[in-house]
């Protein structure tokens, strides 16, 4: 058995009896995040919902919003917060978010933080009952991350993943399948990861004093493996829901 199932299997045990409600899964860049977000997505039976598919997904489908992000993207500027709002504001009238979701990069900013907490205290007043948001924040030691980020290499061909740092292929540099050369991608350098950790530390950091200071937030280790790290996440959760 997987330690992933292992995970999902303990964590219906110990957390069928919570409802999970809203969670913003934080993490710096490389921590296993998104994996983590399926992991949840399984448990509990909740979407994740995640600002980048949603603006990519309005863009496609030519939706109002979409159309308005799309003129503003193609001047080269960032969407604002208020139309990233309304795009989480209509996915979240959708049934599947009635238990909970899990927020993936979003909030992203203080004011966006506090715009999700009003409309959900509005929604609790007008509807009765809702949960307000949590953040679960899965930490790893910066100096392990840039070993994850810039170890990272791919199979162009078979899009295997290998980590010369901690999976390395059988032959250096070459895929074990195809045995073609391995590939390092542009934003996997340590130039690129510290850019990105400066911005997401800078963007975060008020998030998470926001949710600390109400008694919302909860920090996982994820130097462990992803069973291990879905387990903490499913007690961190229950704590903070009692």
């Amino acid at each position: 058995m997987s330690s992933s199932l292992t995970a999902v299997e303990q964590g219906r045990e110990t957390g069928q009896k919570t409802v999970p409600g809203p969670i913003l899964l934080l993490g710096a860049p490389g921590v296993g995040k998104g994996t983590q977000a399926k992991e949840l997505v399984n448990l509990w039976g909740i979407p994740q919902i995640s600002t980048g598919d949603l603006l990519r997904a309005n863009v496609a489908q030519g939706t109002q919003l979409g159309r308005v992000a799309k003129e503003i993207m193609g001047r080269g500027e960032l969407v604002p917060d208020s139309l990233v709002d309304e795009m989480v504001a209509l996915r979240l009238q959708a049934k599947d978010t009635a238990n909970g979701y899990i927020l993936d990069g979003f909030p992203r900013t203080l004011g966006q933080a506090g715009w999700l907490d009003g409309r959900l205290a509005a929604q609790a007043q007008t509807q009765g009952g809702g949960l307000p948001v949590i953040a679960v924040s899965i930490h790893v030691d910066y100096n392990q991350l840039l070993r994850r980020i810039t170890g990272r290499r791919n199979c162009p061909v078979c899009q295997t993943i290998y980590n010369v740092n901690g999976k390395p292929p059988k032959r250096d540099g070459f895929c074990d399948v195809e045995g073609a050369a391995l590939v390092q991608r542009a934003d996997d350098t340590e130039e690129v990861f510290k850019e990105r950790m400066r911005a997401y530390v800078a963007l975060t950091a008020p998030v998470v004093e926001h949710y600390r200071a109400l008694g919302r937030f909860a920090e996982v280790d994820g130097d462990r493996p992803i069973g291990a790290i879905a387990t903490g996440i499913v007690a961190a959760v229950e704590r903070l829901r009692k």
